[in-house]
């Protein structure tokens, strides 16, 4: 990467540490316009896209970002939970699918995968997915407590069935 380049990915970074989301958005779209395929900033304008709820042009972003690398773990995960957030979850597990496809170890695609199936209503699905997550991370949060809320929420359904868990 060129040092021009480099210098506008850091005054970017420091927008974003800012809250300036504009000024990093457009700095992005200059380092874009001198170097097209660069997936990492691809991927960072999404997710600064994202942050101020702008999640077509993120996923847009993502889908660039994509076509370019189509392996890229972070374009998979940001594109899946910006899907999750607009309630397309079948579209995000999608994502989160093909990230596994990548690296069957990828704790967030298995905590996100869960949340999407959690918000599905497929509890137990979603409890797999978040213990999984925490054979590969014990120390992931996210995966932690979605599976003590997601358990909760099982036995608050099924009663006393549930106790056979």
């Amino acid at each position: 990467m060129n040092t021009k380049i480099e210098k506008m990915m850091a005054q970017a970074f420091e927008c974003i540490e800012d809250g300036n989301y504009s000024e990093a958005l457009k700095l992005y779209d200059l380092v874009i316009k001198e170097d097209p395929e660069n997936v990492s900033v691809l991927v960072d304008k999404g997710a600064t896209l994202q942050n101020i709820g702008k999640i077509k042009l993120a996923i847009r972003s993502y889908d660039k970002a994509l076509e370019i690398s189509p392996e890229n773990i972070d374009a998979l995960l940001n594109k899946g939970a910006a899907l999750h957030s607009q309630e397309k979850y079948l579209e995000a597990i999608d994502c989160y699918d093909t990230a596994l496809k990548i690296d069957k170890k990828c704790a967030m695609a298995l905590a996100y995968k869960g949340l999407s199936l959690g918000e599905m209503g497929e509890l137990k699905d979603a409890i797999k997915h978040f213990k999984k997550a925490l054979s590969i991370d014990k120390h992931y949060d996210l995966a932690s407590i979605s599976k003590d809320l997601a358990q909760e929420l099982l036995k608050s359904t099924k009663g006393k069935k549930s106790k056979r868990q």
